[in-house]
């Protein structure tokens, strides 16, 4: 039987791995970003020029490239916030005598998954509002009924029993791996996916949002990453979701309002 003490040594050591390499990523992830956006703001007339309808259909490799953004906005604003789930697999994984940053990464791997279909589907759906002329060259929304209706979506989406269950699961990192644990990398891999369809259910609509403040707005995304985050890891959560539902509603109305 191997002593606790090793056992905790060797939990804290990868601990110290794996938050270090997360961090190193998301450093690399939102400097990216950064980049990003000042050569958005540097090529204004060109991205002008992207916002306007399109005579020709957009091809496979402007959804590569659309994607590819998206991506890496995922992995600036998400990683962020599985790390507390990441750090508690670790943890469990090391009281099971388990290869814990293998278990890690199949879970990332699973999480990752599941996030790259949302990528592709926003990703889509920025392309298709750029050719309908529903994107400014911000690539923020240019219908008032269109960023109203996602707003007041996804205020009254913050109170939906849905939301609450998968809020719930979000919370309970420790509990699930009690309870739900899955030997090897492949079973990591489909606890990493379970959570992201329920980290899904909780993020997607205030990620459709961008398209409201804006794509490459990443005052609104650092700000976004941090509402989830403590939304997820402190006792306030729950009143956090309700406030923010009624304050997405009430800006909704007054988009509306104020567009008749």
């Amino acid at each position: 039987m191997i002593p606790q003490e090793s056992v905790s040594s060797a939990a804290r050591r990868d601990r110290v791995i794996l938050v270090g390499a997360l961090a190193v990523v998301i450093v690399l992830a939102w400097s990216h970003m950064l980049r990003m956006g000042t050569a958005m703001a540097s090529a204004e007339g060109c991205h002008r020029a992207m916002a306007l309808p399109s005579v020709r259909s957009w091809s496979g490799g402007d959804l590569l490239a659309a994607a590819g953004m998206w991506g890496v906005m995922m992995v600036a604003m998400m990683l962020p916030v599985v790390t507390p789930w990441l750090v508690a697999l670790v943890e469990a994984a090391r009281q099971r005598n388990a290869a814990a940053l293998h278990e890690a990464g199949a879970f990332l791997l699973g999480y990752g998954g599941v996030w790259l279909v949302y990528t592709l589907l926003a990703a889509t759906g920025q392309l298709m509002l750029q050719r309908w002329a529903l994107l400014s060259p911000e690539w923020v929304t240019t219908s008032p009924v269109l960023a109203a209706a996602a707003l007041g979506g996804a205020g009254v989406y913050q109170w939906t029993p849905l939301r609450d269950s998968c809020m719930a699961h979000c919370r309970s990192p420790f509990g699930f791996f009690l309870t739900s644990w899955r030997e090897g990398p492949r079973g990591a891999m489909t606890m990493g996916a379970r959570h992201g369809l329920y980290c899904l259910g909780c993020c997607w609509a205030l990620m459709a949002l961008s398209f409201v403040f804006g794509v490459m707005n990443l005052a609104w995304m650092a700000g976004l990453t941090a509402f989830l985050l403590l939304e997820k890891v402190t006792a306030a959560g729950r009143w956090m979701s309700r406030a923010a539902g009624a304050v997405l509603v009430g800006y909704a109305l007054l988009i509306l309002f104020g567009a008749s």
